[in-house]
């Protein structure tokens, strides 16, 4: 039963959700054809690690993926995008620009956005240029110190070597003294710089889990120590030699023995001067080394289609978003609607069986008169009122229903129009019906039927007037009276409430096989009043009009009034919905669209199928009458004046 009430709940409110659909794709469509083209250009650039770590793989993941969101970061730094700003002429802003790593992979796709496609590629392409040139000054930066103290002491051993090979045919002893202190100052530092290197180096061996700039700094510094022992050890022979040829010369001692001490000095110089050499050349070769390759290897291209707006996917989005509106909205507005609507719904709030359908009445022009099935017997809505008639009798095949009261909810519900054609159908089954207004406070049945209201049941509450002197007869209903209400009393309830009124029933009983009540509506006292002199009451619900509370509380009050109630009727049902006939649903067909012709010998003749499309067309029928959709008073009948 849920299913078949959401797919009720769907064919209620399929115009809200095409509606919704169509003014969504239309606001998405618009909106998108007023739209700015947007282009995207993008260029893919690789990161390669010149470096071997010697950490576990894990960490060196972890460090290839750091060194990765580095470099995508320095894309969008002000330094790199003022960079691109001056090369390409125009300004270059972070939010153009977006970076992310190529999965599982070390490449970097780079995508820029510009209202100018050309302008989109060039600045892609342009960025990692600025990006490349970057790298190499970040790193040349790294090395530029060891790079420099390097160059240094080539400079003065150079000097050194020169001024040994201008001296070396003219040795004095002041000569070898000053050498001796500047090699000495050069021995100095260097031990110095070997002691804070191999500090250096135990406190980072004992990191178990070195990331890979410690492996990197670790490298470093190892090579630096393995090219500064080399020379400090030179320096250290050399300033041996210099003690020795800065001693007093001995008269025997041998002019070549001295030039040989000279000869090894020299040698020892240019020993140094070689070895810096190396070191310089070295350091060089790891900063090449150890600095990551960036390289492009996929240059942007101008696109010819924009990614934005997509007119197609924005009014399908837009179409999609409109719908779940709709849906939404419809959904609350069911949730919040408290009223009446299907037999499941009346069965399972009220517990009542439902013994009617009546579908909403419509007539072709405003001449017809409001006792509908005497003019239309064979029409669905004629035989509603018979399976009505039929449910009523089994109603009361252990306890005769001599009085049965027609009631409502609320105003508007049909009940006066119930009551009226009931009380036909009744009487074309071959019953005497007395027809009684007892709404004294705003009475309809003879304006249904045309009589007069001057005398009617309020006059015989003040006199001994029989119920047959002020009943009148129906046109084309003969074995139906009609008790009009007469005149507004100022006091309805007590005059209902009366012994009198029981009276009158009686009275009317003796001339009728059953007495049909119109009570007012259940917001008045006089219902309650009513319901406990008769044998049975019908409550009339309009669905989707009639509330769940407001019904409850008229059950309520008949209940206390010890009223039998024998069920609820279902009155201006829609054409062709079906739901809610819950398991008469084959008479929705017949309802749905149904319209009758008569001939001039009174027979029902069905239209051509032209002649019917042209009549839902046209706002005249097929005899050239205007076609006047009935009105309703109080429920769904023409009120005449």
């Amino acid at each position: 039963m849920e299913i078949k009430r959401y797919f009720s709940l769907v064919r209620r409110w399929a115009w809200l959700g095409i509606l919704g659909l169509v003014l969504g794709a239309a606001g998405g469509y618009f909106s998108s054809a007023n739209q700015t083209p947007v282009y995207q250009a993008s260029t893919r650039f690789v990161i390669l690690r010149a470096a071997q770590t010697t950490a576990a793989d894990y960490y060196a993941y972890l460090d290839s993926q750091q060194l990765l969101q580095t470099y995508i970061q320095l894309l969008t730094t002000e330094k790199v995008l003022n960079a691109a700003s001056e090369k390409l002429g125009y300004p270059v802003y972070a939010g153009q620009a977006s970076a992310q790593q190529v999965p599982d992979t070390q490449f970097v796709r780079l995508t820029v956005t510009n209202t100018d496609p050309q302008r989109a590629a060039d600045i892609a392409n342009v960025l990692v240029m600025v990006l490349i040139d970057q790298n190499e000054e970040l790193q040349a930066v790294r090395y530029l110190t060891s790079e420099q103290n390097l160059q240094s002491q080539i400079d003065q051993v150079q000097s050194q070597i020169t001024t040994m090979q201008t001296q070396i045919n003219d040795i004095s002893e002041a000569t070898v003294q000053d050498q001796l202190t500047q090699v000495k100052a050069q021995i100095e530092p260097l031990q110095t710089q070997v002691t804070t290197l191999e500090t250096e180096i135990a406190d980072l061996q004992k990191n178990r889990y070195p990331t890979e700039e410690e492996n990197a700094q670790l490298a470093e510094k190892e090579a630096t120590l393995a090219q500064v022992k080399p020379i400090l050890t030179l320096y250290q022979q050399l300033y041996t030699n210099l003690v020795v040829l800065g001693q007093p010369v001995d008269t025997g001692t041998n002019t070549s023995t001295r030039l040989q001490q000279l000869q090894t000095t020299l040698s020892l110089y240019q020993g140094i001067y070689v070895n810096l050499l190396n070191s310089l050349e070295n350091v060089r070769f790891a900063r090449v080394q150890n600095t990551p390759n960036v390289v492009q290897v996929e240059p942007a291209v101008a696109s010819t289609s924009p990614i934005s707006p997509r007119p197609f996917q924005s009014t399908a989005l837009a179409a999609a978003v409109g719908l779940m509106l709709a849906a939404g909205i419809a959904f609350l507005i069911e949730y919040l609607d408290d009223t009446l609507k299907t037999m499941e719904d009346i069965e399972r709030v009220m517990q009542l069986p439902v013994v009617g359908y009546i579908a909403e009445i419509q007539y072709e022009s405003g001449s017809d008169e409001s006792l509908y099935v005497t003019r239309q017997p064979r029409s669905p809505v004629s035989e509603a009122f018979r399976l009505l008639r039929t449910n009523l009798e089994f109603a009361g095949v252990d306890r005769p229903i001599r009085r049965l009261l027609v009631t409502s909810a609320g105003p508007g519900e049909g009940k006066t129009t119930i009551a009226v054609n009931l009380a036909a159908i009744m009487a074309q089954g071959g019953k005497r019906v007395v027809l009684v207004d007892a709404d004294l406070r705003r009475p309809k049945i003879h304006r249904f039927l045309g009589l007069s209201n001057k005398v009617g049941l309020s006059d015989l509450f003040r006199g001994v007037v029989a119920v047959r002197m002020v009943s009148q007869q129906v046109q084309d209903v003969e074995t139906v009276s009609v008790l009009t209400s007469g005149s507004l009393p100022p006091n309805p309830t007590e005059l209902l409430a009366s012994v009198r009124m029981e009276q009158i029933l009686q009275e009317a009983e003796q001339d009728a096989d059953i007495v049909i009540i119109d009570s007012p509506p259940s917001l008045v006292a006089d219902v309650q009043v009513l319901a406990g002199k008769v044998d049975g009451v019908i409550l009339i619900i309009h669905p989707g009009h009639t509330q769940e509370d407001a019904s409850l509380a008229t059950l309520e009050m008949l209940n206390r009034a010890g009223a039998r109630t024998l069920g609820v009727v279902l009155n201006r049902i829609p054409r062709g919905r079906s739901d809610y006939y819950g398991g008469y649903r084959h008479y929705s067909p017949y309802y749905s669209g149904y319209h009758y012709y008569h001939s001039m010998d009174g027979q029902d003749l069905k239209p051509s199928r032209m002649r019917r499309l042209f009549g839902k067309l046209s706002p005249f029928n097929h005899n050239g009458h205007k076609k006047v959709e009935a009105g309703v008073v109080e429920e769904n009948v023409i009120e005449k004046p």
